[in-house]
């Protein structure tokens, strides 16, 4: 910290000094400021700036950074003692914090990624650096830039090939990387897609490692998020099959159950947004359609409203089977028993999902009914 404060203080009497210097002078704060606030402010877009280089862009950010880690009393009585050097000691000191900002610059993104690419490409190197530098990777790729560079640094390739890996561990984290990097970016799920990614991970949900099945079901949802080429891969590869196992095996962590229910839903919904794309057969698996309802027998209310709100979406599609939610489902005796249950909570978001069941309910009698109609 001395050093900091000791460089602060040279730049403050450089900038009185010296016109040609760096830092402008509208950046200038006066040592002692009365208003930390200010301060704040400056410090956090300065902080910002050093994010996205990877370093102190400038002078200026390190006057920035060191003043605000600094006592105002400090530096104040600091500076007073080198306002008394001569030009010749000014100068030298310029030059020393020149040399000093060099050796203290943090390499950038691009350099770190690349790092951690190839010590995953290495495999003579230990498990614990593995997992280091994806660790790494997966703060860096929460940056939507970072997470398309990565591409151009072979990233992807290596990420995927280690979906094989013989430590469930490495598995796990490089599923959750991928799944970050494709989290709302269409650029990288058109790349991971056409490495093969998505028939790797569908595969990984059938570890014994409930961790990792739970990060494959993540990036399976990233990749195909909005994704219609993605959606059609994940249907051909039988993705009904693998969500009903999921859901019928009542084994299964409760957050796989969740996240297979708000995929089913996010596909529904995408096929309705998308007129023109043509409806699948995924929607009329009987069998995955009944793990849905069966679904809402839990007493985990979170979980009955996602199953509720997957079956809205699903009976709002033109080519659904209602006779199917009728009469192999049972759907409207499971609608029933949940108005029970949920009468029986008593709370305010118990009310909520009543509320959605309800219109569940609706949905699914006027349909019936218009089924029935046209039968006569």
């Amino acid at each position: 910290m001395a050093k900091f404060i000791l460089i602060a203080v040279f730049m403050v009497v450089l900038i009185a000094n010296f016109a040609s210097s760096e830092v402008p002078a509208s950046s200038v704060v006066v040592v002692g400021s009365s208003n930390p606030k200010e301060e704040g402010n400056k410090l956090a877009m300065v902080q910002e700036e050093e994010d996205m280089d990877g370093g102190f862009s400038s002078l200026d950010g390190m006057l920035q950074w060191a003043i605000g880690h600094s006592d105002p009393g400090v530096l104040k009585e600091r500076s007073e003692v080198a306002q008394r050097m001569s030009p010749e000691e000014l100068n030298k000191r310029q030059t020393e914090l020149k040399e000093l900002m060099e050796k203290l610059k943090m390499p950038s993104d691009a350099q770190l990624m690349l790092i951690a690419v190839s010590d995953l490409d290495n495999s003579s190197l230990p498990l614990e650096h593995h997992l280091r530098a994806l660790e790494e990777l997966l703060v860096l790729v929460e940056h939507i830039d970072n997470a398309i560079d990565l591409q151009k640094l072979g990233g992807f390739s290596v990420l995927i090939r280690i979906l094989n890996h013989s430590e469930p561990e490495i598995r796990t984290a490089a599923a959750w990387v991928l799944g970050k990097a494709s989290q709302n970016n269409p650029i990288v799920q058109k790349q991971v897609l056409e490495l093969g990614a998505l028939t790797m991970l569908m595969k990984m949900m059938k570890s014994h490692t409930m961790e990792e099945a739970v990060k494959a079901l993540f990036a399976i949802s990233a990749l195909i998020r909005n994704n219609v080429n993605g959606q059609s891969l994940f249907y051909q590869e039988a993705g009904d099959t693998m969500l009903q196992e999921v859901l019928s095996n009542s084994n299964m962590d409760i957050r796989l159950h969740k996240k297979s229910l708000f995929l089913i839903a996010d596909l529904a919904e995408s096929q309705l947004e998308n007129e023109n794309t043509a409806e699948v057969s995924f929607f009329n698996n009987r069998l995955l359609l009944k793990a849905i309802v069966d679904s809402m027998a839990s007493s985990d209310l979170d979980l009955t409203e996602k199953a509720l709100y997957a079956i809205k979406n699903i009976l709002l599609l033109r080519s659904t089977e209602v006779q199917l939610f009728n009469d192999f489902c049972k759907l409207n005796e499971v609608l029933e028993r949940t108005r029970q249950q949920l009468n029986d909570h008593g709370e305010e978001y118990a009310m909520d999902v009543e509320s959605l069941r309800k219109e569940v309910n609706l949905t699914f009698l006027q349909k019936l009914n218009k089924v029935t109609q046209a039968a006569l």
